[in-house]
């Protein structure tokens, strides 16, 4: 019973880390880190744990930024689809 426990924790962490590595290869693709960093250090833009404090218990920071991202509203438009721009929000906002 323990070792199937360990796998599955096991498991779980390698499923969390390769969403978490899809999710930065979004965020490269679509040009996020020519401006912004992954940690708090800014680059052009703020680094993306920087916004992530930023938001941190504001309920609608997804919508808001989402729309930023889509409609260039306060950040320039960047060309992903509206699912891409919600992953690519979300992995922000859990920095």
């Amino acid at each position: 019973m323990r070792l199937l426990v360990i796998a599955a924790i096991l498991s779980a962490g390698a499923l969390l880390s390769g969403t978490a590595y899809a999710q930065e290869a979004l965020a490269k693709s679509s040009g996020c880190l020519n401006c912004h960093n992954v940690d708090a250090t800014k680059k052009m833009g703020p680094g993306f744990k920087e916004i992530a404090a930023k938001y941190k218990g504001q309920a609608d920071a997804e919508g808001k930024l989402v729309t930023a991202l889509t409609q260039g509203k306060g950040h320039p438009a960047v060309k992903v689809s509206e699912a891409d721009a919600k992953s690519l929000v979300k992995y922000v906002l859990a920095q």
